[in-house]
């Protein structure tokens, strides 16, 4: 598709102005495509890959249709999650930053009413909002949509996924039968074509390659683990790769919570991200990665939705997706804006019928990646030390440690074999009670362990923080215990059966007084 500049798609100079003040020269192939039909009046269906541009498709056209000098609300864009509505409303935000009068409001679950009362009340004029706080203040009379002109769904499919369809459609009943419709999704199964059926009046279809050669700077390959081992597997690959910022994708709230413990057991800046946090600490957690003050994001397909880092350097697929277009959905969040990404995935035996089902989605092979050994992973562990080392010596901020240097120099060993003894410390020794920054906690001080653009550092030291130690699914791979040769287990101390002993268990039984029976009429 041909080049578009923004100013070839009919702007006003006030959008145009914040549109070059963002950064934005060249209209990406959906905003082309979709912001000419919105703004002349038409509903629109678009479906486009993630990263494609999709909110300024829409919310572009959403400001230029805002008449400032009305203080109702006259836009509601509907989001599946509370991170999807507030980053909408940051990107409306900057385009009308030079259309005065014009106010935008996040209408979401888990946050004050009070603010989003005041919001509205202080004339916002374009809403973003989840489905069933949207739904909470149309009961309580605080949202009314007599002024609307334009509602936009974003991210269709993930809403109807979360049990929206119900609140969607009383939401779009309760809007003004005039009013322009706009459905914009990464997929778009057959539920989602029902509804752009039923609320659209003949829509422009714009249907873009969602497909993963769309995006052909993402490196992809998979791993093949055996069941049970799968975090042991990952921990490996992080440290052969030596990768050091991404998502790590998970099917489930529990297996986040795994996955984020064990990395962080592992030296790992990780921290999670699912449904069941509070608000306050979703935002906190984002912020910090958007600021790489965390290493890796550990997180839900819903919950993932409305993460917006252009710099993601791999997207992990921990589990496999239910879904083939959910895993094009998240191998979009690596790649951006011109940069390269990898996308890796791990899959036991019985997951292999389901890459085939994404092999014919993406008409791409996903090249198969040998398990790298736990020699090449401490290997690699010891060429980031030896690199982190240099770097400190450049920058000269190793003066506190010269006397310990001193002394292990002071009995003549030689200087190799120090360092030799050093590295084995740093690569093999276990931490033992330590803490660390573990999930959902906001120790910003860790940070600055991982220079920027440097290679990772194992975390020990005088901070506190665990020394990088072998993932216990490594186990297999070492010698076995003696009892294994022996074929059977050593018993407990307390015997071979599963009861432990009682404490202060009295040494006779007392027995019950017996009541004699009562007699009563027959």
């Amino acid at each position: 598709m041909q080049s578009v500049s923004f100013s070839d798609l009919g702007l006003s100079p006030e959008l145009l102005k914040a549109v070059k003040e963002m950064g934005f020269e060249e209209a990406s192939p959906i905003q082309a495509s979709t912001i000419p039909a919105l703004l002349s009046g038409k509903d629109v269906a678009g479906l486009s890959r993630t990263g494609s541009g999709k909110t300024a498709a829409f919310a572009i056209p959403a400001v230029e249709c805002v008449d400032a000098s009305l203080g109702a609300p006259q836009v509601l864009i509907l989001c599946p999650t509370r991170e999807l509505a507030v980053q909408v409303a940051g990107e409306v935000a900057k385009l009308s930053a030079f259309k005065r009068g014009v106010k935008e409001l996040a209408i979401y679950g888990g946050a004050s009413y009070g603010a989003q009362f005041r919001g509205l009340e202080n004339g916002a004029q374009v809403i973003a909002g989840t489905p069933g706080r949207i739904m909470d203040h149309l009961d309580r009379g605080s949202l009314r949509l007599d002024a609307i002109k334009m509602v936009i769904l974003d991210e269709a499919d993930r809403m109807l996924d979360m049990g929206f369809r119900d609140d969607i459609a009383t939401i779009l009943q309760q809007a003004p039968p005039a009013r322009q419709t706009a459905f914009f999704s990464a997929t778009m199964p057959s539920a989602v074509e029902q509804l752009i059926k039923r609320y659209t009046s003949n829509p422009m279809w714009v249907r873009l390659e969602t497909r993963a050669e769309a995006a052909p700077d993402i490196d992809q390959c998979y791993f093949e683990v055996g069941h049970g081992s799968r975090i042991g597997a990952l921990c490996r690959v992080l440290e052969a790769t030596n990768l050091r910022f991404g998502i790590i994708f998970c099917s489930t709230k529990n297996a986040v919570d795994g996955v984020t413990e064990h990395l962080v057991a592992e030296g790992y800046q990780a921290d999670r991200l699912h449904g069941d946090m509070s608000q306050a600490m979703r935002e906190r957690v984002m912020r910090r990665f958007r600021d790489r003050k965390l290493e890796f994001l550990v997180a839900t397909d819903v919950a993932a939705r409305g993460i917006d880092v252009d710099d993601i350097e791999v997207v992990l697929n921990y589990d496999l997706p239910r879904d083939p277009e959910d895993y094009v959905h998240r191998i979009g969040r690596t790649g951006r804006a011109g940069r390269s990404g990898r996308a890796i995935s791990f899959a036991t035996p019985r997951e292999m019928f389901a890459l085939e089902r994404i092999f014919r989605l993406t008409r791409i092979k996903i090249r198969r990646e040998r398990m790298p050994t736990p020699a090449e992973a401490a290997q690699k562990r010891i060429e980031v030390l030896v690199e982190t080392a240099r770097a400190l010596i450049a920058t000269g901020t190793v003066s506190k440690a010269h006397f310990g240097a001193k002394a292990l120099l002071s009995d003549g060993t030689e200087p190799e074999v120090v360092i030799e003894a050093l590295l084995h410390l740093l690569t093999h020794r276990k931490a033992t009670g330590a803490k660390s920054s573990g999930a959902n906690q906001d120790n910003d001080s860790r940070a600055d362990v991982v220079p920027s653009g440097g290679p990772r550092a194992p975390k020990h030291g005088d901070s506190g923080e665990k020394p990088r130690r072998e993932a216990r699914s490594y186990r297999s791979d070492g010698p076995r215990p003696e009892w294994q040769d022996r074929g059977a287990r050593p018993q407990r101390e307390y015997g071979g059966n599963r009861e432990r002993p009682v404490a202060n268990k009295p040494a006779f039984k007392t027995e019950r007084p017996t009541r004699a029976p009562q007699r009563g009429p027959r």
